[in-house]
């Protein structure tokens, strides 16, 4: 199970259509509609797997593949949508306070290859990836600032590729470590922040925990593809499909800022509460990351966008786990990507757009463990210990039965002994009559003459 997990996993993508990019373009507030699910089957397996036994730990590359499946989604990944130009505005934040000239040659650039503020791409080359003489044209003017070659899209890393080298204790010496991570790629902290408490790479890899957690403890995992560490915390006790589960869900501290919730502060520069900014582990693109809608998000996020509908039940991450087994049987991980666009001076693309942190899509990650798997989970941690717990008390009620019985059985015996003993003791007196009775008196004794006297001859 570990190896190859055998839960199915779903990878849900929502796009956030902008409907009125020209409006935009003239200052006016974004209107966005959601467009989907279109949905992805996820398999996970572990590869080069090595173990060190001299400390404990084991190493793997996590990979992971997707495929499409449109009986799932709502739409197909040949549908058009009309979402901000990733390349042209994320290039126009990066180099708005380089001089005035480089923006004009970006500009000229940007007009000799018909690229604008918006963009209108299907949904597979804004997830997989597209080819774009964009990028070659801006490392040609300012060398290196797009450090990548060939196509571009959100997730073009994503599909057949790994998450990093993982090394991770066994939990042969000490089973509270069992799954925590030692590090990652060689490393126990990153350098993405600004602070050594967030750069520190906390927790497990993201699927399974220790045993025996408690509504006190929590649940910390790192991320790759947040460059961060998370913590989730206890929300309740339920059941999922028989087997009892703890919930565990973000605190709204996660994506709080510096001002709001102080160890974040490593995390900046910051905005409003309820996004982060990833920037400085994707290239330097004005990239935010969130809960969907904005959702546990300052409510002035809201108001700069026309759309969005946060809620709890659509939105908020979770993960139900068997808390013995620190094994998760429910669990759905949501987040949401957002550009932060805005006008700047000298480059026209950029027309009198209003600073605003634009949703881009959100995702989630989704499985529960089913089939058999669930059936061989229920059987030997919930039903054959319910059973062991009925059959304790089913032979303390027979102990209890025998040894009852035992004392009755003694009872009897004491009653019955103490009966034969009152009959021994009153037999002398009772054979001394008879002899009397036989010997002396009577007709038909020895001489056969009157009672109480012997005959002569």
């Amino acid at each position: 199970m570990w190896k190859d997990i055998p839960v199915p996993f779903y990878f849900s993508v929502y796009f956030f259509e902008v409907l009125n990019h020209q409006e935009v373009l003239k200052g006016e507030k974004p209107a966005v509609n959601q467009r989907g699910p279109y949905v992805y089957r996820e398999y996970r397996e572990k590869k080069n797997i090595t173990f060190h036994d001299e400390n404990g730990t084991v190493s793997f590359l996590g990979n992971r593949r997707f495929y499409f499946q449109p009986d799932l989604s709502n739409g197909s990944e040949e549908d058009y949508v009309m979402v901000p130009n990733i390349l042209v505005m994320g290039a126009a934040i990066m180099m708005e306070k380089l001089p005035q000239f480089v923006k004009l040659l970006l500009s000229g650039a940007l007009v000799g290859l018909g690229q604008g503020a918006f963009m209108n791409r299907t949904v597979g080359e804004i997830m997989w990836g597209y080819d774009d003489p964009l990028i070659d044209a801006m490392n040609a003017i300012v060398p290196g600032l797009i450090p990548f070659q060939g196509k571009f899209g959100l997730f073009v890393d994503f599909n057949n590729s790994n998450t990093g080298l993982f090394t991770v204790f066994t939990g042969k010496d000490d089973i509270s470590k069992v799954h925590m991570v030692d590090t990652w790629n060689g490393l126990k902290k990153v350098s993405y922040w600004r602070s050594d408490e967030c750069n520190l790479i906390n927790g497990t890899a993201g699927e399974m925990w220790p045993p025996f957690r408690t509504p006190s403890s929590s649940l910390e995992f790192y991320s790759p593809d947040a460059c961060r560490s998370m913590t989730l915390v206890y929300e309740k006790s339920g059941i999922f499909e028989g087997v009892p589960t703890y919930r565990f869900v973000a605190p709204k501290t996660m994506f709080a800022n510096g001002t709001d919730y102080p160890p974040n502060e490593g995390f900046c520069p910051c905005r409003e509460s309820g996004i982060q900014n990833v920037s400085t582990c994707r290239l330097n693109a004005p990239v935010f990351i969130s809960h969907p809608h904005f959702y546990n998000a300052d409510p002035v996020l809201l108001d700069t966008v026309d759309g969005l509908h946060p809620n709890k039940e659509q939105h908020a991450l979770f993960l139900d786990i068997h808390p013995v087994t620190g094994i998760p049987m429910n669990c759905s991980i949501k987040l949401q990507l957002s550009l932060y666009i805005k006008q700047v001076s000298g480059i026209m693309q950029t027309g009198q757009i209003k600073p605003v942190v634009l949703p881009l899509i959100w995702f989630a990650e989704s499985g529960e463990i089913e089939g058999d798997v669930l059936k061989q989970f229920y059987t030997s941690l919930v039903l054959i210990p319910s059973v062991m717990e009925y059959l304790q008390y089913i032979l303390i009620a027979l102990g209890g039965v025998l040894l009852i019985a035992a004392l009755i059985v003694l009872v009897k015996s004491q009653v019955g002994w103490n009966a034969q003993a009152s009959k021994d003791k009153s037999w002398p007196l009772d054979s001394m009559a008879y002899a009397d009775v036989t010997l002396g008196g009577g007709t038909g004794g020895w001489g056969g003459g009157t009672p109480g006297r012997l005959q002569r001859s």
